[in-house]
């Protein structure tokens, strides 16, 4: 019960509107006030906890996308998409969501991912002819893929909320990030089959057609092989391969491109330390509220409930994915996984559950808690692209919901879809 008050209680607080890592730090300082009667170590306690070298990719990873964005390296790849996937019903939906999937790997963010290619995709879906719903949904849905195939940062969070290999995750996300577009393209085929409007659909591209756009778009797919081949091999680490791939960004957009100039760099550097600094604030407030369900010995009652209740791994699971599912509609993914990890960890090292498979299922919660309202970010992202209202958004976005929630059955079901490459990684 413990736990539950607590929890209800923190939920209240970040309801009312205040920023998480103020919440999370008032609400963690003032528990350990008045359990031990002083904050004690907390301070050394929050700088150990971001003194880790793994923290540096947050702040590499996020420049270098915020490079490749500035340098509009997007427009090539989404032409290069829909050149392969013209003659397809929904040839431009599924071009999108084929440009999300690179992007993604690119990014590492979700919400950047639907801003920057919906607001070169929905205006050119809706002159062919696309139902407005229709080409929302496809980019709310697509802009997911964000924090599901790597770079993601909200995986980074999770390895180092719980000491998993980064590395591990990134390459554990890749099949089931496959596996979802792969989905999505075949629900946009099939229901751009049956639309009610007339879609436009331009001929098949020729081959000559399709090599030119591939060599125009090679630099934007050569990146994310770059970074994940690199880690998947052994080359680097998450860490490295974040440098690597920054270096990479320079080179594709100031010597290939030329279309970034040092104020486009400042700026960049400039968003970059703030998305940084605020995942930072974060993990601080985040710390102090883990520090003391510690030493009130929370997550230790929690394994034991869970030894009584005797409802073993898949019982745990399934129990966590719908607290998630429900959290999901009304907070932010950050939060929610550096609130509910510190809890449920010892738990699920007594179950014997494999930190990486379940940080797989975590994220495809989490990117449906993207598109589920009153809090889903997505959403928002293409109202604020449309200058639409909320409903269509909504009620085109619905039907990737339940996508989404398959393909996160398939896996809990198939653990190897997310484990099997990582255990090929770890051996070499």
């Amino acid at each position: 019960m413990t736990i539950i008050a607590i929890l209800i209680a923190l939920l209240i607080l970040l309801f009312t509107g205040i920023p998480i890592f103020a919440g999370l730090t008032l609400f963690g300082g003032g528990l350990l006030l008045l359990v031990q009667g002083n904050f004690g170590s907390v301070v050394s306690i929050i700088f150990g906890e971001l003194n880790h070298y793994l923290l540096v990719a947050i702040p590499l990873f996020a420049l270098m996308a915020h490079i490749m964005i500035r340098g509009k390296v997007v427009d090539d790849l989404y032409d290069a998409a829909y050149t392969f996937t013209r003659h397809l019903p929904g040839g431009l939906a599924v071009a999108t969501i084929l440009a999300c999937t690179v992007f993604a790997a690119i990014s590492g963010s979700s919400v950047a991912t639907a801003l920057t290619i919906g607001a070169v995709a929905i205006p050119q879906m809706l002159r062919y002819g696309y139902e407005p719903r229709l080409a929302y949904g496809v980019v709310a849905a697509g802009g997911t893929l964000g924090i599901l195939i790597p770079p993601s940062g909200p995986m980074i969070l999770y390895g180092i909320t719980t000491d998993t290999s980064i590395g591990g995750l990134f390459i554990a996300g890749i099949i089931p990030g496959i596996i979802m577009a792969l989905v999505f393209m075949a629900w946009a085929v099939f229901r751009c089959s049956r639309a009610q409007t007339h879609i436009k659909r331009d001929p098949r591209a020729t081959g000559a057609e399709m090599l030119q756009a591939l060599r125009k778009s090679i630099w934007s797919i050569l990146l994310p092989i770059f970074v994940l081949g690199g880690m998947y091999l052994g080359v680097f680490t998450a860490t490295e391969a974040a440098a690597g791939g920054v270096w990479l960004a320079l080179f594709v957009t100031v010597v290939i491109y030329r279309s970034i100039g040092w104020r486009d760099l400042w700026a960049s550097a400039q968003d970059a330390c703030r998305l940084s600094a605020m995942l930072f604030m974060i993990l601080a407030g985040a710390t102090v509220f883990s520090h003391v369900l510690t030493k009130m010995r929370v997550p230790q009652q929690i394994v034991e409930s869970l030894v009584a209740m005797d409802v073993g791994a898949m019982g745990f699971i399934a129990i966590m994915m719908l607290l998630i599912l429900v959290l999901g509609m009304f907070l932010e993914s950050i939060a929610i996984i550096l609130v509910t990890m510190p809890v449920i960890l010892p738990a699920m090292i007594q179950l014997g559950i494999d930190p990486i498979w379940y940080g797989v299922l975590l994220v495809i919660n989490l990117e449906i808690a993207l598109i589920t309202p009153p809090v889903g970010m997505n959403l928002f992202t293409i109202k604020a692209i449309t200058n639409t209202t909320l409903g269509p958004i909504i009620r085109g976005a619905l039907p990737y919901v339940a996508l989404m929630a398959a393909v996160l059955i398939l896996v809990l079901l198939v653990p190897s879809l997310a484990l099997w490459l990582p255990q090929t990684m770890l051996g070499r």
